[in-house]
């Protein structure tokens, strides 16, 4: 995520409006077989690629957690925007990444990265997250280990599709969340009652965590 944007209710490009399409920027893979590959990214107004540090901490902790077996790994990056986390994640051996974002102008700009990449196991959709997760759940629960969402601030993103992460995912996957608040601790909001956080940070204003739902709890319809 920009500096510049932290503090504003900033969306992904493609969910909250149109992007004004500037010039584009870079952003470098941390890990794996494309290691310090750069990468443009469309620069338009809220789009917020994570930075390095936080997807070397991010990624550290998910390989741990998946005990370094990326190769069995289905991951759902349902907010691409730059598309830094599933490339990131396709870098590192995921067998399978679907990457989901509204804009145009950043899907085309995905495309032609992952075409540069010839990064076989992406899949790039274009379409509403919320909708494309509801379809993806009905169509294979439990088929995806990782679900990245890394959504447009202050538009209740997190609140309406963390329900569907807990039929997307087994009762072992994680879900990598970015939010402008903290999802544990005294001001934990209610609708983390199904979720345990296993790992969390902060960077600036951001605050980023790695979920994987309380064993017991019940799926919501």
């Amino acid at each position: 995520m920009n500096k510049a944007n932290r503090n504003r209710p900033a969306s992904k490009a493609g969910q909250g409006g149109k992007p004004a399409a500037r010039g584009p920027h870079q952003v470098r893979i941390i890990g794996g077989q494309w290691k310090r590959t750069p990468l443009p990214v469309l620069d338009a107004e809220g789009l917020r690629p994570t930075p390095d540090r936080v997807r070397e901490t991010v990624f550290n902790w998910l390989t741990h957690l998946l005990d370094g077996d990326w190769d069995n790994v289905a991951c759902l990056d349902l907010f691409a925007g730059s598309g830094a986390l599933g490339f990131e994640a396709a870098s590192r051996g995921a067998r399978r990444v679907v990457m989901v974002e509204q804009s145009g102008p950043a899907v085309r700009q995905l495309e032609a990265n992952r075409d540069k990449l010839k990064a076989d196991a992406i899949a790039i959709v274009r379409g509403d997250a919320q909708a494309i997760a509801r379809n993806a759940a009905q169509r294979e629960p439990g088929g995806f280990q990782v679900v990245f969402i890394d959504p447009p601030y202050h538009q209740g993103w997190l609140e309406k599709i963390l329900p569907v992460c807990e039929t997307l995912l087994p009762p072992s996957g994680l879900v990598y969340a970015e939010a402008e608040f903290p999802l544990e601790g005294e001001g934990a909001p209610a609708w983390m009652a199904a979720w345990e956080v296993l790992r969390s940070d902060k960077a600036g204003m951001v605050f980023f965590h790695v979920l994987q739902r309380k064993s017991g709890a019940q799926i919501q319809a």
